[in-house]
């Protein structure tokens, strides 16, 4: 797809289409959509809704300014995450793609801070920033201090900075294989970070060391609970990215954490043996230990993420 310029676009500021992926969360929905509509950021700004696997609500459509839309749309392809997320990046009119996720909120500044790091390295297909996390009536700022982010890093590590709510891209990156996402992730699981590895294949992840966005952690995230989903998304993870065999900690630290999902779900076969591979990877790995103890019913699974969750850290 060829991405179209607003002949209203002011010079410098090019028109942004954010994809706004939404299920069953009206009122955290409405919050993200006046959080991004009212970014201060000169350029046009198309907002594209779309509803996965539930009814599309067409009340929040408006095109009264043209400078501020928002469209509504269903998934029209693979039900899930991955589906919604490409149903509107197909539909984009903008020259840069943004994400933003349906609880998740963009802070003042974010959008022209963005924009004026991808203007300044044109070789760039993406970048990131920092995030605000909210959890159980606590914050914390997740920043990195990097202004860029190579294969390298991302390997060894996932990176919690770089939450797909602040990812925007190039539109052109579509033509490079780097704008959609994998719809053959197992439950669409990962697929955030598995864009990024294949955008960083190409060149650096570009950084704005600064916590633009709120990303919310609560109990009823898409993906709490789903132990077997996860532990199948990250071996296929594995299998994609060979690379992950040349970065003995970053291989160290999957097999941690599907150690740690098969050891939640009840499967202590599995997770004695995915502990086994993430210790002799790098035997300081803390995930490999901490599946070791949930498997062992030492500790529940559910309690390790409510402390890790009130510090801003996850499995």
């Amino acid at each position: 797809m060829v991405a179209t310029v607003s002949p209203e676009a002011p010079t410098g500021w090019p028109p942004v289409t954010v994809v706004v992926p939404t299920r069953d969360r009206p009122q955290l929905l409405r919050s993200a959509l006046r959080a991004i509509l009212e970014q201060d950021y000169p350029g046009p700004i198309d907002v594209v809704v779309v509803y996965d696997q539930s009814e599309p609500d067409r009340s929040l459509e408006s095109t009264a300014d043209p400078r501020r839309r928002v469209r509504v749309l269903g998934n029209q392809r693979t039900p899930g995450l991955a589906g919604a997320r490409n149903s509107g990046v197909l539909t984009a009119t903008g020259q840069l793609i943004a994400f933003c996720d349906d609880d998740d909120e963009w802070l003042p500044g974010k959008l022209r801070a963005q924009v004026a790091a991808l203007q300044a390295h044109p070789e760039a297909y993406l970048v990131s920033c920092g995030i605000r996390i909210t959890y159980d009536g606590r914050t914390v700022d997740r920043v990195l201090p990097w202004d860029s982010v190579p294969l390298a890093a991302l390997l060894r590590d996932r990176l919690t900075e770089l939450h797909p709510s602040t990812f925007l891209m190039r539109a052109e990156a579509l033509h490079a294989g780097c704008a959609l996402v994998d719809e053959e992730i197992p439950g669409s699981y990962a697929e955030d970070y598995e864009l990024l590895l294949r955008v960083a294949r190409r060149a650096p992840v570009i950084n704005v060391p600064v916590p633009y966005v709120l990303v919310r952690w609560h109990t009823n995230s898409y993906f709490t609970g789903r132990w077997e989903t996860i532990a199948t998304a990250l071996q296929w993870l594995l299998r994609r990215y060979p690379e992950f065999g040349d970065v003995p900690a970053g291989e160290a630290r999957i097999a941690g954490q599907i150690a740690f999902a098969q050891a939640a779900s009840g499967d202590r076969r599995g997770a004695l043996r995915w502990a086994r591979r993430a210790l002799t990877r790098n035997p300081g790995e803390p995930r490999g230990w901490l599946s070791l103890a949930v498997a062992g019913r030492l500790v529940r699974a559910e309690t390790v993420l409510r402390v890790l969750h009130r510090r801003g850290r996850g499995v």
